[in-house]
């Protein structure tokens, strides 16, 4: 490990040399890079006193979030925000590539702990500089006592199977991008949300509705030991419309749409929302109605959307390359590189260069990773056949580099996340032949019905060897399909099982591409993130109950039920 220890301190003096003259001569434009710069010079050339505890690398993220959120509830404003923030997160290292202070202690479960600095949000350079100094001087002595407990846990521990790197070395970019701008109509999308929840007022049955705009423009600012210079842009606009009603045996019903675009024009217009609002209105006096399933194995197709959550939860998160590393995970596929896992035909790839499917903008897609890396297509499945895994900067056994997809949130560490999650299949079905082979699967089986999962809310999945390696995906609507075609709305389910299992019943795909867009959470906190997909057929699948609430539905009738105070009833 030695000599990797000093052609990283090599390295480093050239960066920091090349730092210095350019501090003394021109600056680049922008406060948060000169000030990060400035402050990455010192801390490369003055921090440690002996060699082994210098720094070898030293990333500084500095993001910058405005936002604007406008809601309403049954017609009437409840909310107007308006925030601007600047946030910075570093990342930095003792110790070499080989061995260094991030590495987990053996027995211990993922750190989970959200730490940043807030940075002032006017561009003086030397206010940036002083904070940006404090946390380098905090992280630095928290990085030099946690290698020490590295150093002691390889030791005392039996070796690791994995014996890869800590740390990738990429290739150093550079890329100066505009600073993301909003444009927001704070006015008009007051009206908008008014408008859009005030229906659900007419309706006694629906006991929460909400209409949202959320808007956000974020700049990321990206300066390392390594060279890289990154300042990059991304606006976000979402309506987000919830509504719910409770069933007279307590089971709360939710019903959620949600539309997401990279500009405002790229939302819906008033019309289109207002034929959803009254679609989710009649869906949640359905649901109120409807039969609840016991639990239940068969076949099942499942919609565009909720195929995508489905392979989010039970793909998504088992490829995630960090996961294949940590001895506590349970490593689904990480001895299944060339195996098949799904039919023929069937491609799995994750592409953050791609903005838009099937006509929607998709939210998982950037330029360039939380660790700098150029964000790059990655095919995990080809033909049915498991080939690759997302990778952040730490190496895993016969995969030394990153693919683009160290992600975080504020405050966290980057590790592999998802991005556009995109199912491709070679010979689809149209809408019509997939119900024919799902019908034809019930009564090849002796099934009473299958099931149709049409709408999904999200999911949750474990991945760790302690408790099950098992998925859970929440349905908002589900049908039952019976022999002769005929559908009934159901409620009460939530799909359920593990992954290999569940993977091999995947039978066949239609030719419909659907859009799902969401936030995902895990260790390095919610980053955002799609899926798109066909329906699926899946040979067999099984259903639990879902949890259902004690409580009663509203004992007095509604407000709008009774006669308005000042009038002769």
């Amino acid at each position: 490990m030695k000599p990797h220890a000093e052609a990283g301190r090599s390295i480093a003096g050239a960066i920091a040399l090349a730092l210095a003259l350019c501090a003394g001569g021109a600056a680049h434009g922008d406060a948060v890079i000169d000030a990060l710069e400035l402050e990455l010079s010192r801390a490369m050339d003055g921090l440690g006193d002996e060699d082994e505890q210098k720094p070898y690398f030293i990333g500084y993220e500095v993001t910058q979030k405005e936002s604007v959120y406008v809601s309403a509830s049954f017609g009437a404003l409840t909310a107007t925000e308006h925030s601007r923030h600047r946030y910075l997160d570093v990342d930095l290292r003792v110790g070499d590539y080989g061995l260094d202070n991030t590495r987990p202690l053996r027995g211990q479960a993922a750190a989970r702990r959200r730490s940043f600095s807030r940075l002032p949000s006017e561009d003086d350079v030397d206010a940036l500089r002083s904070v940006i100094w404090n946390a380098t001087d905090h992280h630095y002595k928290e990085a030099a006592e946690q290698l020490t407990k590295v150093r002691m846990d390889v030791e005392v521990k039996v070796d690791a199977e994995d014996q890869s790197a800590d740390f990738s070395r990429e290739q150093p970019v550079q890329a100066l991008r505009p600073v993301a701008a909003l444009d927001a109509d704070v006015a008009a999308w007051e009206a908008k949300v008014r408008r859009y929840s005030a229906p659900f007022a007419s309706h006694d049955e629906v006991y929460a509705a909400r209409a949202t705009i959320h808007a956000s423009a974020e700049t990321r600012w990206l300066v390392n030991s390594e060279g890289t210079r990154l300042r990059t842009g991304e606006t976000r606009y979402r309506l987000l419309l919830d509504a719910q009603t409770i069933a007279e045996d307590g089971m709360a019903l939710p019903r959620h749409e949600s539309f997401a675009a990279n500009g405002p024009g790229g939302l819906p217009d008033d019309a289109a929302v207002a034929a959803t609002v009254e679609r989710m209105i009649a869906d949640l006096l359905a649901l109120r109605e409807a039969p609840i399933v016991e639990p239940f194995a068969g076949p099942a197709i499942l919609s565009g959307r909720a195929a995508g959550v489905f392979f989010h939860e039970v793909l998504g998160h088992r490829v995630e390359g960090h996961r294949q590393k940590r001895e506590d995970e349970g490593q689904t596929f990480k001895k299944k590189v060339g195996e098949q896992v799904l039919p023929k035909g069937f491609d799995i790839l994750f592409d953050p260069t791609r903005r838009s499917a099937a006509g929607v903008d998709l939210v998982g897609a950037y330029d360039y990773d939380n660790q700098g890396v150029k964000a790059q297509p990655v095919a995990v499945v080809e033909d049915g056949v498991f080939e690759n895994f997302l990778m952040a900067r730490t190496p895993i056994e016969g995969f030394p580099r990153s693919n683009g997809h160290g992600r975080k949130d504020i405050g966290r560490s980057p590790v592999a996340r998802q991005s556009n999650l995109i199912v491709e299949v070679a010979a689809p079905l149209s809408g019509a032949e997939l119900k024919a082979e799902l019908l034809s699967a019930v009564r090849e089986q002796g099934k009473e019905y299958g099931l149709l999962f049409e709408d999904i809310q999200g999911g949750v999945t474990a991945t760790g060897r302690v408790v099950p390696n098992a998925f859970n995906v929440q349905p908002i609507l589900v049908y039952r399909v019976f022999p002769d075609g005929r559908e009934e709305l159901v409620r009460g389910v939530d799909l359920i099982g593990t992954p290999l299992v569940a993977l091999s019943r995947v039978v066949a795909a239609d030719d419909q591409a659907v859009v799902f867009n969401g936030s995902c959470g895990a260790e390095s906190g919610a980053v955002p993130v799609s899926a798109t997909s066909p329906a699926i057929l899946l040979s067999q699948i099984e259903v639990q109950k879902k949890r259902k609430s004690q409580r009663r539905p509203p004992i007095l009738p509604p407000p709008s039920a009774q006669t308005p105070v000042g009038s002769e009833g």
